[in-house]
């Protein structure tokens, strides 16, 4: 068997991009963290890469050409054989051949995958996904990501879509910007409800903001649900319901044994979160032997996609993932 090699994983999300060197045992020797800001067009999200990987090369003292790959998780619609972006509505990015700007930029192979799948994998290999053969995620973030784990392989279907579980349809008849999962249960959506909520209700949100509402985050929800607030309470009890019917759906279609919930608000909530989520996909799938199904938070954390990106780059140039 090939030597495992130390690589780059990244994780390339619509609000903030995570890039780190991981060595062979799944160590992280360097990092770096870097706001997306794909409002500023491609070049620069493009530069702010190769800031990262510089930084976090020069963290981990090893000079990026001496690593085995680079493995990248970017969100959207995404063909993986050539590593092209298809359609990446967060990024307003469309058929950009992203593996082969990266290995002209960087002189090293490079693979590209959708975020969540990789997010998926990494939590399939060494996190919450280990021990089962069919696996489903969902990531709750600036939209709703899922990745797929069928018979013990990463699934894409024939257009290399499968899983994107955030753009499927709720409420087909409800005004526009209101009808898709994602529109209803990121955490950006989430989030806008509060807003608009805590303007004509009592709330500890704006004090906990420092009544800054710009400044409310995933930390903030969990921190109001935590002590109480109902109007959080109220929101996130039915984000979980829908979230829960959607994967409900899931699971009555492919049978699955496990859910694996990620993202920065799952993370920030665990439990809070997790729970209803499950109680409302036991209760909605078919049939009554479903109900097995265990729905469980991330164990890699905000390192999921990072780790699993350079699991799958290890795993396609050679070593094992």
């Amino acid at each position: 068997m090939a030597k495992a090699k130390t690589v780059i994983g990244i994780d390339l999300g619509g609000t903030n991009m995570q890039i780190g060197v991981v060595a062979p045992d799944n160590k992280i020797l360097g990092r770096s963290k870097k706001k997306t800001r794909a409002s500023e067009g491609m070049a620069k999200v493009l530069d702010r890469i190769a800031e990262g990987v510089t930084e976090a090369c020069a963290e981990a003292k090893i000079p990026v050409k001496q690593l085995g790959g680079i493995g990248i998780g970017a969100p959207g619609a995404i063909e993986p054989h050539e590593g092209i972006v298809l359609q990446a509505p967060n990024l307003r990015w469309r058929d950009v051949p992203l593996a082969a700007i990266l290995r002209k930029r960087f002189g090293v192979p490079v693979v590209v995958d959708n975020d969540v799948n990789v997010a998926v994998y990494g939590e399939w290999k060494a996190g919450a996904g280990k021990g089962v053969d069919d696996l489903a995620g969902v990531w709750l973030g600036t939209g709703v990501g899922g990745g797929l784990v069928l018979n013990g392989k990463l699934y894409y279907g024939t257009f290399f879509t499968a899983g994107e579980v955030g753009h499927t349809i709720l409420f087909p008849f409800a005004p526009p910007g209101s009808q898709k999962l994602e529109e209803n249960c990121s955490r950006t959506a989430i989030v806008d409800r509060l807003l608009r909520l805590v303007r004509v209700r009592k709330s500890i949100i704006p004090e906990l903001a420092d009544n800054d509402l710009s400044e409310v985050r995933a930390k903030t929800v969990s921190q109001a649900f935590a002590k109480g607030d109902q109007v959080t309470h109220d929101v996130i009890e039915n984000a979980a319901e829908l979230l829960g019917i959607a994967i409900a759906n899931i699971v009555t279609t492919l049978s699955l044994p496990r859910v694996v919930l990620g993202g920065g608000l799952s993370e920030a909530m665990g439990d809070d979160l997790v729970r209803p989520v499950r109680e409302a996909v036991r209760k909605y799938v078919f049939p009554d032997a479903c109900k097995k199904v265990d729905v469980v938070c991330t164990k890699l954390m905000e390192n999921a996609g990072l780790l699993g990106a350079a699991m799958l780059a290890r795993e396609r140039f050679g070593g094992k993932a």
